[in-house]
């Protein structure tokens, strides 16, 4: 297996793809009963001077991003990249094909116009844009992801349901399990423990 691993850590892997040692605990999870006691939390947390915070609910809870301090997502952006990509390329394949490539002059009319390569554009920007918008997520998203050390918490399987968990992660510099802990307890957790990874 050590070989294997020596293996693996030589790849040209994109870097979501490597093992990350962060050692051997992923960090404390807290497990609360409503979207707002989870929210407090966080906040609570962030001015604690918490930094390195992930939260897992069963459904999108309004502000989580702002409390847990994310940025805008960058999907947006990439998306309209390729969409504009789109647009460029089929522009760009129908001049070459009906001025360049193929110049074919039918009743007088240009050998390339604007007007009829409207829909072309229109369905190659789409296309692209589509394509773009769900790799984009599946990247940003570091998906598909098969483990996740949050999955060795003990009460994983209500986050999926109707729990809503707060993970104190060890990457964090403040990070002290004892105090991470004792913190969750006390900002409402029901239930919090430290999680391998």
């Amino acid at each position: 297996m050590a070989t294997l691993d020596r293996i693996i850590d030589r790849l040209p892997l994109p870097a979501f793809l490597k093992h990350e040692d962060a050692g051997k605990h992923y960090g404390v999870i807290g497990d609360f009963d409503t979207p707002e006691d989870l929210l407090r939390a966080i906040r609570t947390a962030r001015a604690a001077g918490y930094s390195k915070l992930e939260a897992y609910t069963p459904f999108p809870i309004h502000g989580i991003d702002e409390a847990l301090g994310e940025g805008r997502s960058p999907l947006g952006k990439i998306v309209i990249v390729c969409g504009l990509a789109g647009l460029t390329l089929a522009i760009l394949l129908q001049w070459w094909t009906g001025a360049i490539d193929y110049p074919l002059v039918v009743a007088g009319k240009p050998l390339f116009a604007f007007e009829p390569s409207v829909p072309i554009m229109f369905e190659l920007s789409v296309l692209l844009a589509a394509f773009g918008a769900v790799l984009g997520m599946l990247a940003l998203n570091k998906l598909p992801q098969y483990y996740h050390p949050a999955f060795n918490y003990s009460k994983w399987a209500g986050a999926t349901n109707d729990r809503f968990l707060l993970a104190i992660e060890a990457k964090d510099p403040r990070f002290s399990a004892e105090e991470a802990i004792t913190f969750l307890n006390a900002a409402g957790s029901r239930h919090s423990e430290l999680v391998e990874a």
